[in-house]
């Protein structure tokens, strides 16, 4: 199962979180409808931005709830000016649980959403492409 999942204060991040989405076939659901993963997911986008420079604490509980029985594989996403803080305290924080997390992630500045929304469907339908494929555990 492919599952996208996302925290998104302005809106930026939830229109790249669709995106990706409809290139995976599936849903993109809002950590705050959803509090903690359901199902066992083989890819689980996972998406925020940081406010104020640092992780959104949303994203951070999502995250610690995260265990690798339920997220086999996790590609992270983010939307800001700081993208690279994010994305390297969620890689730390899960890979500490043990779960993996793939190296390559996807980039949208928050001053360019619109233009990004093509690649983020491609970015999507790329790594759900290689599930069913069987290049993915």
């Amino acid at each position: 199962m492919v599952a996208v999942r996302f925290f998104s204060k302005s809106g930026n991040t939830r229109q790249i979180a669709e995106a990706i989405a409809e290139g995976a076939g599936v849903r993109a659901v809002s950590i705050t409808e959803e509090p903690t993963l359901t199902q066992r997911t083989d890819i689980l986008f996972l998406g925020g931005a940081p406010y104020a420079n640092i992780m959104a604490p949303e994203l951070r509980a999502y995250a610690g709830k995260l265990s690798p029985e339920l997220a086999c594989r996790v590609i992270l996403f983010t939307t800001s000016n700081w993208s690279q803080r994010t994305v390297l305290a969620l890689k730390k924080q899960l890979r500490e649980k043990g779960i993996r997390v793939e190296d390559a992630y996807f980039y949208a500045h928050m001053l360019r959403i619109r233009s990004r929304l093509d690649a983020a469907k491609e970015f999507g339908r790329k790594f759900s492409t290689e599930k069913e494929r069987g290049r993915i555990a």
